[in-house]
Formats: C-alpha cells, structure tokens, sequence
C-alpha cells in the first residue's frame, strides 16, 4: 500500500533558526530549501501529489517584519524556480483565499499554474493563505445541494485526491486547521524533527510507517 498524495505540515523554521543564532527569515528559506528537496524523493517514490503548508489564515498575526520576508521570499522562490520544476514535469497548485494577497503576488501564482498546467510527473499544491476552515466556509458559501461529492467540487483543488498520510514536523501533535475536509480518513504521522531537518530518511520512514498500517476507512 504506497502513498498517492502525501500532505506534510512543514513546522519548525522558526525554532530551527533560533537554535543557530540566525534571524526568522533565514529558517524559512531553509524550509523552502528542504520541500524542493522533499518534493525530488516523492518523485522518486512514487508520491503522485504532494501538498506542503507554506503560509495559514493564522499566519497574518505574525510580526509585520516575518510576514513581509516571507512573502519576498515566497515571490522570489515561484520566479526563481517555477522553470526549474516545470523542467522536471511538476504541476504547481496554489490553494487558499486569494484576497488579502497583493495582486502581484496572485499574478505570480496564476503564472507558475498555467506555465506549468499541462505536467505529469506529480502536482505539488502550495497551501497559501490556507485554513481548513475558511476552504469548507467558502464551498458551503457556494454549496446549492447534491451530497458530498457535489460539495467537495467547490473545493480550492476539487481534483486534489485526499491525502493517504499526514505528516506534521517540530513534536506537535495537531492537525493546524489544515486538510480539514480532506483529511477525514488520512493516516497521521507525527515527527520530533524541525522541517528544516527532515530529510529523505525521515521521509521513507514516515512512509514506511504508513505503510504497515492497516486502512478500514471505518470499515473491519
């Protein structure tokens, strides 16, 4: 049993750079750093989808200082490497709300997806100014009836499959309103590693953790 869609919460930059001395912004470019690597070992294992946490709903009451370096850093990465990935066939999704964003930035994004629409190898979804909760409050805002599926369609990515396994870095143990509809059924997978530390063993054992367990989707 492998993994098709893999979601990883990716936590820990901020601590991993106050252990070395460095400043915020330097931990996150070395998680963005870390899921381009993490994203080549999905590939080479099989992973079809792959869906990484870069910025939550939440994430707004951080200091006006992290939140500006983290959208450079967010523009700067999708100009930067979005030929890179699409050389090596990956499919960019950004989902989350789109206001709030400033229009450049959702320029920018709107471009890595279409630039990259036709690719094959995996889809790799950036969950961006992301919360569970608001994604189900806007498809309920929009929902007119017709059962779960129908709902499901009025999703950021209505063809993002559900992800097989959770993986949350840093020690905590939460979900962090993230996947909240799609993660019904989803195996959780919790690691004492900070993201920037997690590396392609850390991720095949994950897997592999995922992999001895028997899925009943509530069945017996």
């Amino acid at each position: 049993m492998s993994a098709r869609h893999v979601a990883i919460i990716t936590d820990g930059n901020g601590r991993w750079a106050q252990a070395r001395g460095l400043s915020v912004a330097e931990g996150h470019r070395a998680g963005a750093d870390t899921v381009k690597a993490r994203l080549r070992d999905a590939v080479d294992l099989g992973v079809r989808e792959l869906t990484v946490y870069s910025f939550s709903t939440e994430n707004w009451s951080r200091s006006p200082e992290e939140v500006a370096a983290l959208m450079g850093m967010f523009s700067e990465r999708i100009l930067g490497e979005t030929p890179e990935l699409h050389e090596e066939g990956v499919r960019m999704r950004f989902v989350g709300r789109r206001e709030g964003v400033r229009p450049e930035l959702v320029e920018q994004m709107t471009w890595a997806e279409e630039h990259t629409a036709a690719n094959e190898q995996i889809t790799l979804f950036v969950a961006f100014n992301y919360g569970g909760r608001a994604e189900i409050v806007d498809a309920a805002a929009r929902y007119e009836g017709g059962g779960e599926e129908a709902f499901a369609r009025l999703l950021y990515a209505p063809e993002m499959h559900d992800p097989d396994i959770i993986i949350r870095t840093s020690g905590e143990r939460r979900l962090s309103n993230y996947l909240l509809w799609q993660s019904a059924y989803s195996e959780l997978v919790f690691r004492d590693e900070l993201w920037p530390d997690f590396g392609r063993e850390a991720f095949e054992q994950s897997l592999a953790e995922f992999e001895a367990r028997r899925r009943r989707f509530g069945g017996r």
